[in-house]
């Protein structure tokens, strides 16, 4: 566990804010950018701050950085749903349309995804507003670092709203040995599910594990356990298969055995009659990400091959 020495303000869309604030119990949304930058260089767990648009300058909360990356609308709409931010594809457009200043965008235009975890919002009368803390023309992230006594003013401030919400910050946010300062430590937050699809997606290059398919909507992020059984979202107990291919694995038609070769069950012939397009991949060696730490774990493909695969 490391220390982390900064927290990011980001000028927020109003209408994102309000539209979120009125949710309950959200585990993560998708915090996205109109432009699109090809990285950002945030750690795992940072504080990140809402900073509301005029009329407002206020602080009104935030979340915890967990994950960046860049995908078409129509997806990021897929993978995130009304935690984009919106209650429509349409209105999502329209959104990112109003903050770029420009035409409605098409579906398979690209947005920057910052995925936060553990949000949360400030009522109305908790907003911190104080010009002193910000460069006013600020327009994208800005990090802020806690050496800078200003900015341990602002955080404070922040730690002293967040107080009220224990339960809602306790896995990211631990005191410090100087509680006066209030520095956070970095804890590596737990992905949610849509955090979940994009990294895993990503550590398999966008491609199906099995086909090698790379059309990015028809590509889908498959628990090799159940998340009802693990109640956690890790990139070791996921694989990156086309829509079919996951339906079939979820319900046991096919599997990958701890030695990475693909197999179909004999029940979709016997049960169907069909699936000769399935067949021809029986026994295909599957793709795995270049990232040891990211391989499926072999425990999970040996549990997905005895209990719930098809014999």
């Amino acid at each position: 566990m490391a220390a982390v020495w900064e927290f990011v303000v980001n000028p927020t869309d109003n209408q994102w804010f309000a539209f979120l604030a009125a949710e309950r119990d959200l585990d993560e949304v998708n915090f996205w950018l109109p432009g699109a930058p090809a990285t950002v260089n945030i750690q795992p767990g940072t504080p990140w701050l809402f900073k509301l648009k005029a009329p407002y300058s206020h602080v009104a909360g935030g979340g915890f950085f967990s994950y960046y990356t860049r995908l078409p609308i129509g997806v990021a709409w897929d993978t995130f749903r009304d935690k984009n931010g919106a209650p429509s594809l349409a209105a999502l457009c329209a959104a990112i349309a109003r903050n770029r200043k420009s035409a409605r965008p098409q579906v398979s235009d690209d947005i920057g995804c910052v995925m936060l975890v553990n949000p949360f919002f400030f009522r109305s009368d908790q907003w911190i507003g104080a010009d002193t803390y910000w460069h006013k023309n600020i327009q994208g992230y800005k990090k802020y670092s806690l050496s800078d006594p200003t900015a341990v003013q602002l955080w404070q401030r922040v730690q002293h709203q967040l107080q009220a919400m224990p339960l809602l910050i306790s896995p990211i946010i631990q005191p410090h040995d100087r509680p006066s300062v209030g520095k956070p430590l970095l804890v590596t937050p737990r992905l949610g599910q849509g955090s979940f699809r994009a990294k895993v997606l990503d550590a398999y290059n966008r491609r199906c594990a099995v086909t090698g398919e790379r059309t990015l909507p028809a590509l889908q992020a498959a628990h090799i356990r159940p998340f009802s059984i693990v109640k956690t979202h890790e990139i070791t107990n996921g694989l990156a298969l086309r829509s079919d291919i996951h339906q079939l694995y979820d319900q046991g038609y096919v599997s990958v055995r701890p030695d990475l070769k693909f197999v179909v069950s004999p029940r979709i012939r016997e049960e169907f009659e069909n699936g000769r397009d399935y067949y021809a991949l029986d026994g295909r060696e599957v793709r795995v990400p270049s990232n040891p730490e990211d391989r499926p774990s072999n425990d999970s493909l040996d549990w997905h091959f005895s209990v719930p695969f098809l014999k």
